[in-house]
């Protein structure tokens, strides 16, 4: 198990290794919008563990995203923790 911890308040949720961050994200307080990478509304800044992600996809890539801003509803974990700000 992962774990995805918000930096402003230190609250963590569980994640499954291999898994996509957005429901965690959701319990934390990230807002969304579409949902499917097009709005940029749950755009997360990676405070720490950024090397615990899936490389960037062409949705991410194509809203500006980079190692340290990603959007929360295109993110997988691949294992570890990450710290994020939103």
């Amino acid at each position: 198990m992962s774990k995805i911890k918000s930096a402003s308040d230190e609250k963590e949720v569980e994640v499954k290794d291999n898994s996509p961050i957005k429901e965690a994200c959701e319990d934390l307080g990230v807002p969304f919008g579409c949902q499917n990478g097009i709005c940029g509304v749950c755009t997360i800044e990676i405070v720490s563990g950024a090397e615990n992600l899936q490389p960037l996809n062409d949705r991410e890539t194509s809203m500006g995203c980079n190692s340290k801003k990603r959007l929360a509803c295109q993110c997988k974990i691949k294992k570890g923790d990450i710290k994020i700000k939103f």
